[in-house]
C-alpha cells in the first residue's frame, strides 16, 4: 500500500527531544501528519517545539528499553489515531572510546537502546502492520556503521547490529505490505557530538593518543558539520511518501563519499582473499 493521500498519516517516531527527531516532528506536524512522539521528557519536546501547532501530537514518555513502557505507547497511539502508517526508530547516542575502554555496562546499555529498544518497537508495531498489510518502517543508522572508525567501535557496533536486523526485516514484510529503509547519515549540525549526546569512558588507558586526539576534534566539531538536520528530516519524509528509496538510504554527501570509499575497500578484500577462500569446499567429483 502507498502512503495514504486521502488522510493526514500517522507517524510513530522515537528519540525526538533534540537533533534529528526534533527536526522530522516539527516537519511532520507543520505538514498536517499525525505524529506521536517518544521522549525521556515531554517538557522539553514541547519546550523545543516552541510555537509548532501541536494539536495533531502525542507525546509519550517512553523508556524504549522497557518492553512493556514500549507496547503501551503503540496502543496509545493506535486508540489516539487509529493507525500507524509510518515507523521511524530514531533513538540513539554517540560514544567515543577505544574498544578496550569500554565498560560491560557502558557497551549493554547502548545495545539496549540502540538495537534492543529498536527491537522493542518492532515486535510492537508489526502485528497492526501485519494487520493493515500496509506501512513503513525507517530505521536510522549512520555512516559509521558502514565505516567503523578507530574510536567508534561501540557505536558502530550498535548501528552494524541494527543494518543486520533491518535487511532480515525487509525480506521478511514485503509480502505483508510494509516497505522497510536504512537511512545512514553524514555528520549533522545537530547536538549528537555535545556531551548531552555523547559518551565517553569513565578511564581511559595508555597508547591511544590518536583516539584522544580524534575525540578531542569531534567535541569541538558542533556548529560546523555538513549535514542539514531540517533537510535531512524532509529527505526522510520523501523516502516514506515516495517509497522508492534504495534499501540503503545515504544522507549527506560525506556519507556517499564515506561509503564508496568502503565499497572500494571491501571489493579489494574480496578479491585479496577469494585463493584462500575457495580452498575450503570439500571437493566435488
Amino acid at each position: 500500500m502507498t502512503y495514504p493521500t486521502d488522510r493526514p498519516a500517522t507517524w510513530f517516531v522515537t528519540g525526538t527531544s533534540r537533533g534529528l527527531g526534533l527536526e522530522l516532528v516539527r516537519r511532520l506536524l507543520v505538514r498536517g501528519d499525525r505524529v506521536a512522539a517518544t521522549t525521556r521528557s515531554i517538557q522539553r519536546l514541547c519546550e523545543a517545539l516552541g510555537t509548532t501547532d501541536t494539536s495533531q501530537l502525542l507525546p509519550l514518555e517512553v523508556d524504549l528499553t522497557d518492553e512493556q513502557s514500549v507496547a503501551h505507547a503503540v496502543r496509545a497511539t493506535a486508540e489516539r489515531f487509529g493507525s500507524i502508517d509510518v515507523v521511524v526508530n530514531n533513538a540513539g547516542y554517540g560514544y567515543l572510546a577505544a574498544v578496550e575502554e569500554v565498560s560491560d555496562r557502558d557497551a549493554r546499555q547502548m545495545f539496549d537502546v540502540q538495537v534492543f529498544g529498536s527491537w522493542n518497537v518492532l515486535r510492537a508495531v508489526l502485528p497492526m502492520l501485519r494487520r493493515q498489510h500496509a506501512g513503513h518502517i525507517i530505521n536510522i543508522s549512520s555512516i559509521v556503521a558502514l565505516t567503523p572508525f578507530p574510536g567508534w567501535g561501540l557505536y558502530g557496533a550498535a548501528k552494524s547490529a541494527l543494518g543486520a536486523l533491518t535487511e532480515s526485516l525487509a525480506a521478511e514484510v514485503a509480502e505483508h505490505g510494509i516497505a522497510v529503509n536504512l537511512v545512514e547519515p553524514g555528520y549533522m549540525r545537530t547536538d549528537f557530538l555535545r556531551p548531552v549526546s555523547l559518551g565517553l569512558p569513565t578511564t581511559t588507558a595508555d597508547g591511544y593518543d590518536a583516539i584522544r586526539s580524534m575525540t578531542e576534534t569531534h567535541l569541538a566539531m558542533p556548529g560546523t558539520q555538513l549535514g542539514d538536520p531540517t533537510r535531512a528530516a524532509a529527505a526522510i519524509i520523501e523516502v516514506a511518501v515516495t517509497r522508492d528509496a534504495p534499501m540503503h538510504q545515504l544522507l549527506g554527501s560525506d556519507s556517499y563519499q564515506l561509503a564508496g570509499a568502503r565499497l572500494e575497500a571491501l571489493a579489494d578484500d574480496l578479491e585479496a582473499g577469494r585463493a584462500l577462500a575457495v580452498t575450503t569446499d570439500i571437493p566435488q567429483d
